[in-house]
């Protein structure tokens, strides 16, 4: 306490000097018309910076959740714009089978969980993603990946927290995908090289396309419904035994930019996987028997 009136009793000077500026300002900006409108405009503007800042920092932090429900938006909407070029492609062709299943709304039996990409790779001949979603959250091996573009991959591995997923852009990928609205299928492959470019092989040289088609997923599978968006087809070739087209396919994801996917939880998926392993456990067992 002692030193504390040492102190004030050797700077009061400087104490008196602060309180008579202090007053001299409050008398100057309280009386003159012209200064106190220059203090009322700088700390509105201060307090409009601070105000900005403050809402960036908010938005920042919200914008994950937002980035997330936008993936999952797009999704849907990708599904909407498929079914109504179906609907024009039936009305067209007068095909009123492809028009009642155009009908079906796809995603109604679809349901997504949102999912970050923390770990991927373009540039291998097998690449791999890590996605920050896992079993704790219903993920698991064998669900597709897609984002607001189209399809993405398959998740191969899960732990808790994480998932491995095996994309598009690996060469063990192997993904069943059809030609829209002309019924003719094929499997989508990767042989490395371009990352914007893929391989529809095993389409039969009865297939009538043209470039610029459409490639969807077929839905001849447990992973994926039917038309979520893979690409165009941009060039056709042979296979090489010459008995079968092979089509290069120009993919609408950009895998090098992936921030933001949905893991497909499809709602019969299990049941339709597990039929199919009895139908081929029972099948080799015939055959084997013969």
């Amino acid at each position: 306490m002692r030193n504390l009136l040492e102190f004030l009793s050797r700077h009061n000077h400087w104490f008196v000097f602060l309180l008579l500026e202090v007053v001299g300002l409050v008398l100057l900006f309280q009386y003159s018309n012209y200064h106190a409108s220059v203090w009322i405009s700088s700390a509105n503007a201060v307090t409009g910076k601070v105000m900005e800042a403050d809402a960036w920092v908010t938005s920042f932090f919200h914008m994950r959740g937002e980035n997330e429900a936008l993936t999952v938006r797009n999704l849907q909407l990708e599904q909407e714009v498929l079914a109504l070029r179906n609907e024009l492609d039936a009305v067209h062709r007068r095909d009123t089978t492809l028009q009642d299943r155009s009908r079906q709304v796809v995603f109604d039996s679809l349901q997504t969980i949102p999912a970050k990409v923390v770990g991927n790779s373009v540039h291998r001949v097998n690449n791999m993603m890590t996605i920050d979603r896992g079993e704790a959250d219903g993920v698991k091996a064998d669900m597709g990946v897609a984002c607001g573009t189209g399809v993405v991959g398959i998740v191969y591995l899960t732990s808790a927290h994480y998932a491995v997923v095996l994309p598009v852009l690996n060469e063990k990928s192997n993904i069943s995908c059809a030609i829209q609205g002309r019924g003719y299928f094929g499997y989508l492959h990767w042989n490395g090289g371009l990352t914007n470019e893929a391989y529809l092989d095993d389409v039969p040289r009865h297939a009538k396309f043209e470039l610029g088609d459409t490639i969807v997923t077929s839905g001849y599978s447990s992973v994926f419904p039917g038309g979520l968006m893979v690409g165009t087809v941009t060039e056709q070739l042979d296979s090489r035994d010459g008995l079968s087209y092979r089509l290069k396919v120009q993919l609408a994801t950009d895998y090098a930019q992936l921030r933001n996917v949905s893991v497909i939880r499809y709602e019969h998926r299990q049941e339709q996987a597990e039929l199919e392993q009895k139908a081929a456990e029972a099948l080799d067992v015939d055959v084997n028997k013969q």
